[in-house]
């Protein structure tokens, strides 16, 4: 059988491999190949009208990426401008052989409005600028190594999809830059077609529940469908079924449901992202499919995030890539595989298990990549309007769910995604509508966050976005970081949301965004012109942000009232803060060097601390003590691990780098636990500037948890 199966292939590879640069072969069998042809690669492009197709293309642009990528450079592109309507795109190609059944022009992602024609004849359109564009090309695709001619059409600026069509407008954005911003790839295959598979994990039966539909060819007949599942790294099969005798149902689509047994059952975690690949065969197509035995839910009493059945902590950042999109040093990194496995390693090295993709989806391949390398990904529909008085009345809930429908059917197979993200900080009924409208098609029934609306589920959580800081900039109050002694440790929610006590999950807070400079942006001026003084120094602001930052991430992990904690944000725009939003820089990353994903080191050291799955909190937030008196000093120590610690803590009073007094105490803390230890601690007679410093004493590095304050006898 083997040898069979190894002689066909020959035979196939030797009929499709003259000539084919470009494709890629997803199975090989006894029908054929499903041949995917990348067209991938430079593109002629062109600006004109929304109507006619310009008569020259002067003008360059690799694809996938975005418009102000094209040499030479067309001017004003990503604003509103007299100068176009609309980018027109434009390339040849070549198939070889003979146009098979079934022929699809799939377009990953492509803002704002798709238009597209092939040989001169228009195919259709794609409205939304978020999820796949797939059109059928086979009465107008020429075989047999004949030329063709494929024009893609896109708006030149968001309001070139109707009021109807989410556009991702977001409040601190000011370009949005047009473009195919993910791969375009022609399908040809076979009937029965495979035209979409759902992958359903059942971790506690170590098998897989795998719901594909069929399109049936336009003639009677019978059909047999083979699943193999293999592990994808190592090839071995440990799982087939076989269903043989099928009768066609006629030009129809059609269900078929189907449960296989995995052998040595292996689970996707963040810290071993074991992942598996299903193949299927239907004698006229073929497609494989990689995925993860992994379940996540939340518990609505304990507020905890399950994973595989066990709690799970979200520790985690934000990558906001669409307004990366506008970043003067963006490039064409988003698109450039290796550069987005180092970021990804790069959060990984922080301690964070968790990143929300916000306000917009990142390119196919970011998804592949945290299937690769372990992350839990809330995955935020571009939805942001704040208050239902800026939500676009023409926006209904139908065009929202037809969206949400079309998203989730390319996403439900990664392991990676978790969460689904209706929308962001908005107030509205119609996202709650959609949700509603197609959660049922989720399989796994994996959750969904629905921002400042009303939770659709008891099944769901809410976020929350504690930004006490913001108090000084909106000039509503003043904070410190001593007021974090008055703080409750669980996080406000909004609105309706207090109703349904469910599961949180801080994924924004602090308020205190620094460039990668280190200026201010136009939301923290006042912040720091309050905390620091009006001629503060780029070090100066580093520092406070770096020590605060830290500081609120070790409260709300150790106070143990949210199901994740993820900073804001890993990746995002870095301009001046000069003007308002949306032209001033607004929030930021930590990076210096872009390329070389280097952080800025007071960050890189403090938040990886602050983010330690073993992590610690001094609870005393005094920033001035008065001479000789003793007091109590609480110690947190948190364990994320399902593995118990034991260690030692240490706390000292430094004055600079000399130790004024120290004290160590043995700690253990069960696995998912928590300790408070106490220390009595005589503040010292001296006057002036001193710090508290807890650490964590084990194998490793010690891990941190500091404090400055002040001894001063006034008050």
């Amino acid at each position: 059988m083997k040898r069979y199966a190894y002689q066909t292939f020959l035979v196939v590879l030797l009929v499709f491999l003259p000539g084919c640069l470009g494709e890629k072969k997803t199975c090989i069998g006894r029908a054929g190949a499903r041949r995917v042809i990348s067209l991938d690669g430079s593109w002629e492009i062109a600006e004109g009208s929304m109507d006619s197709i310009p008569n020259r293309f002067e003008h360059t642009v690799q694809v996938p990426g975005l418009v102000d990528m094209a040499k030479p450079a067309f001017a004003e592109v990503g604003k509103k401008s007299e100068k176009r309507q609309a980018f027109w795109y434009r390339r040849t190609f070549t198939v070889n052989g003979t146009v098979p059944e079934v022929a699809l022009l799939k377009i990953h992602k492509a803002k704002y409005g798709t238009r597209v024609f092939l040989n001169g004849k228009l195919i259709g359109d794609h409205l939304p600028c978020f999820t796949p564009a797939l059109l059928d090309v086979r009465d107008y695709l020429n075989g047999s190594g004949a030329a063709n001619e494929i024009i893609v059409r896109v708006g030149a600026f968001r309001d070139s999809v109707p009021e109807s069509i989410p556009s991702g407008w977001d409040f601190e954005k000011y370009l949005y830059i047009p473009g195919i911003y993910d791969s375009v790839e022609l399908i040809l295959t076979g009937k029965p077609y495979i035209v979409n598979v759902q992958t359903v994990p059942d971790i506690s039966a170590h098998k897989v529940r795998v719901v594909t539909e069929l399109q049936w060819p336009n003639r009677s007949g019978y059909a047999s469908i083979s699943y193999e599942v293999s592990e994808a790294r190592t090839g071995k099969l440990v799982g087939a079924v076989k269903e043989s005798g099928l009768p066609f149902a006629p030009n129809q689509t059609t269900k078929l449901d189907v449960t296989i047994p995995i052998e040595d059952c292996k689970l996707w975690t963040p810290e071993n992202p074991f992942l598996y690949e299903l193949k299927l065969k239907t004698g006229g197509d073929c497609l494989r499919v990689r995925f993860g035995m992994r379940s996540f839910r939340f518990d609505k009493e304990s507020g905890r995030a399950i994973l595989n059945g066990k709690p799970y902590f979200m520790r985690g950042t934000n990558v906001c890539i669409y307004r990366f999109f506008e970043d003067s040093q963006r490039g064409d990194r988003p698109w450039r595989k290796e550069w987005v496995r180092r970021l990804h390693r790069k959060f990984k090295s922080m301690h964070w298990n968790s990143i929300r993709y916000c306000i917009g989806f990142p390119p196919e391949i970011w998804y592949e990549i945290a299937d690769e390398e372990g992350f839990l990904i809330q995955d935020e529909f571009p939805i942001w309007f704040l208050g239902n008085e800026n939500w676009p009345k023409a926006l209904k809930s139908d065009a929202i769910a037809a969206e949400y429908g079309e998203w989730m059917r390319e996403r439900w197979n990664h392991p990676c995604v978790v969460i689904w993200d209706a929308q962001n900080e908005t107030v509205t009924d119609e996202t709650g509508k959609a949700v509603q409208a197609v959660r049922h098609l989720d399989l796994s029934n994996r959750p969904w966050e629905n921002g400042w609306a009303r939770p659709q589920s008891s099944a769901d959580f809410v976020e929350s976005h504690p930004y006490l800081f913001a108090k000084i900039q909106w000039g509503s109050g003043d904070f410190r970081l001593s007021d974090l002694a008055n703080t409750s440790g669980k996080p406000g929610v909004r609105g309706v949301q207090r109703d349904y006590k469910l599961p949180i999950i801080i994924n924004e807070y602090a308020w205190l965004w620094l460039n990668r400079d280190g200026t201010v942006t136009c939301l923290t001026d006042k912040v720091y012109n309050s905390l620091l003084g009006p001629n503060s120094t780029v070090a100066q602001r580093r520092l406070l942000y770096a020590r605060y930052l830290a500081a609120l991430t070790e409260f709300w992990r150790c106070h143990r009232e949210c199901a994740g904690v993820l900073h804001f944000c890993g990746l995002g725009y870095s301009r001046p803060g000069d003007k308002p939003r949306p032209e001033g820089g607004a929030t930021s990353d930590h990076f210096l060097d872009i390329e070389t994903l280097e952080f800025e080191p007071n960050f890189d050291k403090l938040l990886k601390d602050a983010f330690s799955p073993v992590g610690i909190m001094i609870d005393k937030w005094d920033e001035q003590l008065p001479p000789g008196v003793e007091i109590q000093v609480p110690v947190f120590v948190i364990n994320d691990l399902y593995k118990d610690w034991k260690g030692s803590v240490r706390l000292r009073i430094l004055r600079g780098v000399e130790t004024v007094c120290e004290q160590t105490k043995s700690c253990a803390v069960s696995g998912l636990g928590r300790e408070i230890l106490s220390f009595k601690v005589t503040v010292p007679n001296s006057q002036g500037q001193y710090q508290l410093v807890a650490e964590l004493i084990a194998e490793g590095a010690p891990v941190r948890s500091l404090r400055d304050f002040n001894v001063s006898s006034s008050q």
